[in-house]
C-alpha cells in the first residue's frame, strides 16, 4: 500500500518463533529479530559491536506456519516487511506505544551457513492447481520429495502441465 514504511533487516532469531491462533481462526507467528551493528576499528585492529535493534515481528497464515517449521533460535535471518505503530494502555494504565515488523517475505541469512528449500504447496496463486489458482485450502503436507539431479531448478513445474513454461526459449512451436 502507499505510504507504508517497508524495511528489510538483517539480524539472528532471539528465540524460536511462537505460533498461536486468533479468535477469528488466523495464525500468527511471533518473533524477535535482534541486529547488531559491527564495525572494525582501525586503531585497535578488531571488529567492535554497536547498540543492537531487537525488532519484534509478526508473520501471517501461511507465512507464519513456514517460520514455525523452518526457523529456530539463532538462526540469521532476512526479513522484510512493513512497520507498524500500536498504542495501547498497560495493566498499570500508563499508556504505550509500539513498533513491529509485520513480515512479508523472511529467509534464512546464507553468508554463514547453507539451507535447503522445499516448495510448500498451500494457499494462494497456485495456477492450474485443482482449487482452480488462487485460495488454496490453506496449509498442506509437502508432497513427497523427488530426487532430483544435482543444480535442477527446485521450483520447476514438470513439463506439459499449466505451471511449465516447457520449452520457453527454445525453438518455437509449430502452429497448426
Amino acid at each position: 500500500m502507499a505510504g507504508e514504511t517497508v524495511i528489510t533487516i538483517v539480524g539472528n532469531l532471539t528465540a524460536d518463533p511462537e505460533l498461536r491462533t486468533t479468535s477469528a481462526g488466523a495464525q500468527v507467528a511471533s518473533f524477535t529479530i535482534a541486529s547488531t551493528p559491527r564495525t572494525w576499528n582501525r586503531s585497535t585492529n578488531q571488529f567492535e559491536d554497536g547498540q543492537a535493534l531487537f525488532m519484534r515481528c509478526s508473520a501471517w497464515r501461511d507465512l507464519a506456519e513456514h517460520c514455525v517449521r523452518s526457523l529456530a533460535k539463532g538462526m540469521r535471518v532476512i526479513a522484510q516487511g512493513r512497520l507498524q505503530q500500536r498504542s495501547y494502555q498497560a495493566q498499570d494504565g500508563s499508556n504505550r506505544t509500539v513498533i513491529e515488523l509485520q513480515v512479508d517475505e523472511i529467509g534464512p541469512s546464507l553468508r554463514y551457513a547453507t539451507a535447503q528449500v522445499q516448495k510448500m504447496q498451500s494457499g494462494g496463486y497456485q495456477g492450474g492447481n485443482a482449487n482452480g489458482g488462487f485460495g488454496g485450502n490453506g496449509y498442506q503436507q509437502p508432497q513427497q520429495a523427488q530426487q532430483q539431479p544435482q543444480g535442477a531448478d527446485p521450483w520447476a513445474a514438470p513439463t506439459g502441465t499449466p505451471d511449465s513454461f516447457g520449452g520457453f526459449g527454445g525453438a518455437p512451436e509449430p502452429e497448426f
